[in-house]
């Protein structure tokens, strides 16, 4: 049974990912370490809810009693200091989405995973299983991918995470620079879209609502056809813990590399760049430290505010 160490029970993935464990049989939480804003009891209610062995005094506690450690604070600037206990045992961390927000936290992902950290993540829309079952029919038969085009709603980078990483799922790496399109609203609500051109000549767009949920919904043009699909959001879950329990068994997997999941951050800090210069394409590789990033400590502080008790029994 592969032991996983929980960091943080903010939102409700810690939930969703043990159940997904337990279906799956091959993982669970054996341990928790909580020092965001979730209270006492619902720590405690998490810990009786899962059959954990232990809540762990200290980061340290906790990597030492397991063999993954997942990061889920939703403050994703808080990410890497949660995640260096484990990395310091050599032992491998999924941050959960978004990993980072930063262009300076997306260095850092990349100078840890060269130095051999195993850093996974992040956005279980990457792992869907629609997303898998599209790219498992040959390409001879649906044709080369030219462009493809997502949604996602509740907000801008939270949530838009999602969609930019389902892109990074169906696309791979490459992408080049990125331009704000604009806005359509109506009275509180708001899309936003995004065009990403990538070095082979493809592009991508993506679009993010703010105000309420929407699904994600991607259409994908290839050389023959179009095809158009929704994630299931049950399956959502169970396709991530599916990878990550291959990938801890040494079985074949479809995690991407940490160097495509900070592609999909430096995209929407691309995204946000472009949207501040009045539309101009923004190059990732032209980002700067300067450049706005995502206030995770920000997010954080709303997501607190506005979320009732989950866990407590």
């Amino acid at each position: 049974m592969i032991r996983v160490g929980a960091v943080n029970i903010d939102t409700s993935h810690p939930m969703g990912f043990a159940d997904a464990m337990a279906e799956d049989g091959r993982m669970r939480y054996v341990g928790v370490y909580n020092d965001s804003f979730r209270s006492d009891a619902e720590v405690e209610g998490f810990v009786g809810r899962y059959q954990l062995e232990k809540r762990c005094g200290s980061l340290e506690e906790l990597a030492e009693m397991c063999d993954i450690g997942f990061i889920q604070g939703c403050d994703w600037d808080d990410h890497l200091r949660c995640a260096m206990p484990f990395i310091r045992r050599g032992k491998p961390v999924f941050l959960d989405k978004p990993m980072v927000g930063s262009l300076k936290d997306c260095r850092t992902v990349q100078n840890l995973t060269e130095q051999g950290a195993v850093i996974l993540g992040s956005s279980s829309a990457r792992y869907a299983y629609e997303v898998q079952e599209f790219l498992a029919v040959p390409e001879t038969e649906r044709g080369e991918i030219v462009t493809v085009s997502g949604t996602a709603g509740v907000d801008e980078f939270n949530y838009g995470i999602h969609i930019a990483e389902a892109i990074g799922g169906l696309m791979g790496p490459g992408a080049e620079w990125v331009r704000y399109l604009g806005r359509g609203q109506a009275g509180d609500t708001y899309c936003e879209s995004y065009y990403i051109q990538f070095a082979n000549g493809k592009s991508a767009m993506y679009n993010t609502f703010t105000g309420i949920w929407q699904p994600f919904a991607i259409t994908v043009m290839t050389t023959k056809t179009t095809f158009q699909f929704r994630m299931d959001p049950n399956r959502l879950y169970a396709a991530l813990i599916e990878q990550i329990a291959n990938r801890m068994e040494g079985r074949p997997n479809c995690l991407a590399a940490s160097e495509a999941l900070v592609e999909s951050v430096k995209i929407m800090l691309a995204g946000g760049a472009s949207r501040a210069r009045g539309g101009a394409a923004v190059c990732l590789s032209e980002l700067t430290e300067e450049d706005p990033g995502y206030d995770g400590k920000l997010f954080c502080r709303g997501y607190a505010a506005a979320s009732g008790p989950m866990y407590a029994l």
